[in-house]
């Protein structure tokens, strides 16, 4: 994977990987623990969709911008990176070109944590996420 780190909160991804994300002792898949939900979806193109681990389905919004992936989760995780499976070539203009990261420990306290921009992306991209204190501020 090609990339570009301009800061600590900002990637720019150019090129994924062919390899799928796999859980080992170290890391693992939580999503099963999350409630999900979208901002919109076209019909057949939702949650299940986004997270049926078939590339050839997907999430297809269908509403006004800013279109959004919410994941709620009822204990806390430490989640340490996400993983994004994108193909230009497939979505073209439905593909994002920016992603922003979001977190928080209360429905109150939103911090973004990465933002991520994407140039005719394809593949697997993983946006590894930085440990951060209470106050959203970079543990080093």
């Amino acid at each position: 994977m090609d990339y570009l780190i301009d800061d600590y909160n900002y990637l720019l991804l150019r090129n994924g990987s062919n390899t799928k994300p796999e859980s080992d002792r170290f890391k693992r898949e939580i999503g099963e623990f999350g409630i999900w939900s979208l901002s919109s979806a076209k019909i057949g193109n939702g949650v299940e969709q986004l997270r049926d681990d078939n590339t050839n389905t997907f999430w297809q919004s269908d509403g006004q911008q800013p279109h959004y992936v919410m994941i709620h989760f009822l204990k806390k995780f430490r989640i340490s990176e996400v993983w994004i499976f994108l193909d230009y070539k497939t979505d073209e203009s439905y593909t994002p070109s920016r992603i922003s990261i979001k977190a928080e420990n209360s429905f109150s306290e939103l911090v973004e944590v990465k933002i991520v921009d994407f140039e005719e992306p394809i593949g697997w991209f993983k946006i590894k996420l930085e440990e951060r204190n209470s106050k959203g501020e970079i543990i080093k």
